[in-house]
Parts: C-alpha cells; sequence; structure tokens
C-alpha cells in the first residue's frame, strides 16, 4: 500500500498513471511506492523514473494518447452516477484485495461499490460447461447468495454466466462480475443483458482503462483479482488446461479455500476440479458444506437450519424414473437408452421431452442427453 502521503491524490493523476502507455498496473504501484504518490510520479522528471527503476520514455505521442485516455475515462465517469473510480489509497478499497503483494492500484466500478466489502464467494469454471454443471453452478451461486453470500465471477461464458444468473434469482441475491475489458465494454456480447443486470443488482469490475479490448494477457489478472476479493473460490468445472485452474492456483497462494465439485471420471470438464481436489481443494457437493465451512465469516451456527431456496421437484411415473436411472449421469445416446430401457424409440422420445420440460433432462448434440437432477437418496 502507498503511505499517507498518497491518501490525497486525486483521481485524476490515477487516470493518468493507468493512461500511460506502457506503464501497466505494476509499474505504476512500483512509482508510488518510488515516490510516494501518484501526483508525485507524474512530476518527477525522466532521470528519477529510471533511478526508479521504471525506463519508460514518456514523449509527446504518449502524453496525447494519457489525455485522450483520461478523457474518455471522465466521460464514462460522468455518464452515470454509478459509475465510480476506486483508488487504492481510498479508504473504501476492499481489505481482502489489499492483502495482495501487488493490489489492482484502480478499480472501474459499475452498480453498488458496497457489495466489495461484503463477504464473497468466487464461482469459476469451464466456458465450454456441460447443461449439469451449468445446473449446478446457478443452484450453487443461489443458494449462497440466498445465505447472505456475495457471488464474484467474470462474466465469461459458461459456468460464469449461470453463477451470476443463480445469484440473482437468490432473494436479494448479489453478484460481482470483474471484466478482462475495459469498463465500457462486455466481453463476451451474448452477456450484455446480464451485464446490465448485474450492473442494477450488483456490481461490474474493470482494471482497465475504457476501450481496453479482451485482450488475452488481461485474463489471468481478471483471475486473480476475483480469488483476491473471495474468502473461498468454487470451481465447478474446469478441463486439465482451464483458466479456471489459475483462478484456483492463486486462491490458494493468496491463502484462500478452494473448493472443487467432483464429476463423472469420463468427463474431461471434470478432470480440472479431479486434479485440484488430488492437491488439496476441498471437495463438496452442497453448498450447505461451504456455509458450514464458512460459518464463523458469516456468523452463523454450522449445521444451522437454512430456508430452502426451492421447492422439490414434481414426482415422477415410474417408467420416467427408469429411464433417468438408466440414463446415469454421463451424456448417453438415445440408441443406448432404447438398448437400456427396452422401450421403443418413439416411447423415449416422448418421455425425454417431458423430462426435459420438467427441467430434469437436457438435450446436447448429436442425439445425446444428460440427466440434470441429483437423483434421490434411494437411486
Amino acid at each position: 500500500m502507498p503511505d499517507a502521503d498518497a491518501a490525497a491524490a486525486p483521481h485524476e493523476d490515477w487516470l493518468q498513471l493507468i493512461n500511460t502507455p506502457g506503464l501497466g498496473p505494476r509499474r505504476m504501484l512500483q512509482l508510488i511506492a518510488a515516490f510516494g504518490s501518484p501526483g508525485n510520479a507524474l512530476a518527477a522528471p525522466a532521470a528519477e523514473w529510471r533511478r526508479a527503476g521504471i525506463d519508460l520514455q514518456v514523449d509527446a505521442a504518449a502524453r496525447q494518447a494519457r489525455a485522450a485516455g483520461v478523457q474518455a475515462d471522465q466521460v464514462w465517469l460522468d455518464a452515470d452516477p454509478g459509475h465510480q473510480l476506486l483508488c487504492l489509497d481510498d479508504p473504501d478499497y476492499p481489505p481482502l484485495l489489499a492483502e495482495l503483494p501487488d493490489p489492482p492500484p484502480v478499480l472501474y466500478l459499475n452498480g453498488d461499490p458496497g457489495l466489495l466489502r461484503t463477504p464473497q464467494v468466487g464461482v469459476v469454471g469451464s466456458r465450454e460447461a456441460t447443461p449439469q454443471g451449468e445446473r449446478l453452478a446457478s443452484e450453487f451461486a443461489r443458494e449462497l447468495a440466498g445465505a447472505g453470500l456475495t457471488i464474484t465471477s467474470g462474466l465469461a461464458r459458461g459456468i460464469d454466466g449461470a453463477a451470476h444468473a443463480g445469484a440473482l434469482a437468490a432473494p436479494r441475491g448479489r453478484t460481482i462480475a470483474v471484466v478482462a475489458t475495459g469498463p465500457d465494454r462486455i466481453y463476451p456480447a451474448q452477456h450484455r443483458r446480464l451485464a446490465h443486470r448485474i450492473a442494477d443488482h450488483g456490481l461490474v469490475v474493470s482494471l482497465w482503462p475504457t476501450g481496453t479490448r479482451p485482450l488475452a494477457r488481461n485474463f489471468p489478472q481478471r483471475n486473480r483479482v476475483i480469488s483476491g476479493l473471495s474468502l473461498a473460490t468454487l470451481v465447478v468445472e474446469a478441463a486439465l488446461k482451464s483458466g479456471s485452474l489459475i483462478t484456483a492456483r492463486l486462491a490458494a497462494e493468496q491463502g484462500r479455500q478452494v473448493y472443487a465439485v467432483p464429476g463423472s471420471v469420463l468427463s474431461p470438464a471434470s478432470r480440472g476440479c479431479h486434479r485440484l481436489i488430488r492437491d488439496g481443494a476441498q471437495l463438496v457437493e452442497s453448498a450447505e458444506e461451504i456455509l458450514d465451512d464458512l460459518a464463523d465469516w458469516l456468523g452463523i451456527a454450522p449445521d444451522a437450519p437454512r430456508a430452502a431456496t426451492e421447492s422439490a421437484p414434481d414426482p415422477l411415473d415410474p417408467e420416467q424414473e427408469r429411464v433417468l436411472q438408466a440414463m446415469g449421469f454421463d451424456p448417453v445416446a438415445l440408441e443406448t437408452l432404447r438398448e437400456r430401457t427396452k422401450l421403443t424409440i418413439e416411447q423415449l422420445s416422448s418421455m425425454l421431452v417431458l423430462l426435459e420440460l420438467n427441467g430434469r433432462v437436457a438435450a446436447l448434440d448429436h442425439g445425446r442427453y444428460q440427466r440434470l437432477d441429483a437423483g434421490s437418496p434411494e437411486s
């Protein structure tokens, strides 16, 4: 953290530094540590920057680009009361994030900044999530949000989007989206409506100036902030080469708890979670286990009764139950189901349509189906 002399630094000084071409957040922190404040760093000549370990020539073109960036940021900040800039020297800067060795120097906010100081759980996972994975992420997030936790994720396709939507579905549920673009851009575009809902009922956080595109190098930094804001990180589905594993590793390095949901040994989407569990992540099968583990933070007694977040599903007739039992929990082809159940294709198709409408089954590509519900204790 910068020293007390930085506490009075106006936002424009922070904006000038973050918009300086070639500087970046880490070198920006290095300058503030050397000179005590953004204003002092801006006033120092290039020779003093070099003595501080920053060999960067801010020429006329760079100054022009910086001025344009600051102006664009200011236009965005003035456009809506929900648009705010939170700097590292601000007393409202989230304390868990400030514990990191090099916390983001500025946060661009759209929504309720008070959520940054609430207890959070990061929920992350595969962009290419299975229907069952998305349902699990949504259910975990809804139950955790209903118990008072803020759900933090990255607005990506798949698990991230399902987690945000699940949190918003809970009564008074809140969620934070940490994005890998500037605050004026939404990526992926398919989550535009979701991002607006989050800004209205939660918070969107960016580390980068307006106009910043979704560059590959930004995503690991985004992941680091998700884990840095959170008491714990839950991974629902992840392949072996997945950004979610980076988030989990960062959470562990930051001294935070890591949870992982196990899955089928046949599913590539579960292999990352299984590796995390082998490496020491806590295996969880329900949101209740996480709530019990974090009970001290939430001020509740472990195993205390909690209100159910949704009603029990409608009972199935025996034939539908038989089809579900025959499906198991891995994707299965219609022809395989016919062989297992000895029903006709017409009978199976009819029952699968009803099961899909009831949210018990999802239709996949190539004529395959996957069971979504967890099954009864007897199954």
